[in-house]
């Protein structure tokens, strides 16, 4: 549904560029990456569980796994920047594939669980693996060019340039949820029998769906090693996905800005918080409460559906 006219939606989309372009000259860039990045990995999961239905607690295994294929090769091969970011979303769409061959065959909390499942035995792997640096993970990777051109050793230039990213990865969903590939997303995930029915292979259209949002994590990996010059197994956690999903709810799922808002809540809590310690934890936990219960949309979600019923309180009193 559009909440605003092409005028409003076109001045927002103004000002949000003009934020983020002056956004490094007031607020520290090493934040303000460590944001975008964790709203991106937070949108690649609405994409699957606001708009296929798919609940996943497996996107720390595609985001790490990007976040240590972009740190080898960039630090260990040499290789410039952009070829290290895509083939991190490579190895995230790849390993995406065979967990999705597997995954999409059962619905609800298997799917959850094998999801989880993949993502356990991709920790393991990072854990044992000698490449990956074991629980040191792979440290002072280099900020390399881009195209031979774009050097990333200056912070602002890294910060535009994740910035640049972030922003095609947000474009990339918003095409997706508003094609026709996207609708029938949404009748899969509104009754999978009936869009089975009418013909639709629902399996292919999961799979896609899923591999599309590794990629995505992949790319919020990618971006993630380069901007802290560390993978590292925290990437590979089961607790990352949980902190996606958790800025997915805080935000408000079925809605683009909703990961972006969520990013914003949790992330400038566990930076500002940090001198409270386990302290953290117990406010986030105590905000997703506030949040479940007093804006069930979530923030983003519920501003929306004021202005749904504001707008029909006013074509009923025209009419």
């Amino acid at each position: 549904m559009d909440y605003f006219d092409r005028r409003t939606q076109a001045i927002l989309l103004a000002a949000a560029i003009a934020l983020t372009a002056i956004a490094p000259f007031v607020v520290y860039p090493m934040f303000l990456m460590k944001l975008m990045c964790f709203a991106l990995l937070a949108a690649s999961v609405n994409l699957l569980v606001g708009y296929v239905g798919l609940l996943s607690f497996g996107h720390a295994m595609f985001y790490g796994a990007a976040g240590y294929v972009t740190a080898h090769a960039v630090k260990v091969w040499g290789w410039d920047g952009a070829a290290g970011i895509l083939a991190g979303v490579v190895a995230a769409a790849a390993v995406g594939l065979i967990t999705g061959l597997l995954a999409i065959r059962r619905s609800g909390i298997y799917f959850s669980m094998i999801t989880l499942a993949f993502a356990q035995l991709v920790y393991f792997i990072a854990l044992r693996m000698p490449f990956t640096g074991g629980e040191d993970g792979i440290q002072n990777i280099p900020r390399p060019q881009v195209l031979g051109l774009l050097s990333l050793a200056d912070a602002n230039t890294l910060y535009y340039f994740v910035a640049a990213m972030i922003c095609f990865g947000f474009w990339v969903i918003h095409r997706v949820v508003h094609s026709p590939f996207g609708q029938v997303l949404r009748a899969i995930r509104d009754n999978e029998p009936r869009a089975q029915s009418l013909g639709y292979r629902v399996n292919r259209y999961k799979l896609v769906a899923f591999v599309l949002s590794a990629a995505l994590a992949g790319l919020a990996g990618s971006l993630k090693v380069l901007v802290f010059q560390l993978a590292s197994l925290t990437d590979v956690q089961w607790t990352t996905s949980g902190e996606a999903l958790l800025i997915c709810i805080v935000g408000g799922m079925h809605t683009l800005l909703g990961p972006v808002i969520g990013s914003i809540v949790i992330v400038t809590m566990e930076n500002y918080l940090a001198s409270f310690a386990e302290w953290v934890l117990i406010i986030q936990g105590a905000v997703f409460v506030v949040v479940v219960m007093l804006f069930r949309k979530g923030l983003v979600g519920q501003f929306y559906a004021y202005l749904a019923t504001r707008r029909q309180r006013r074509a009923a009193a025209s009419a």
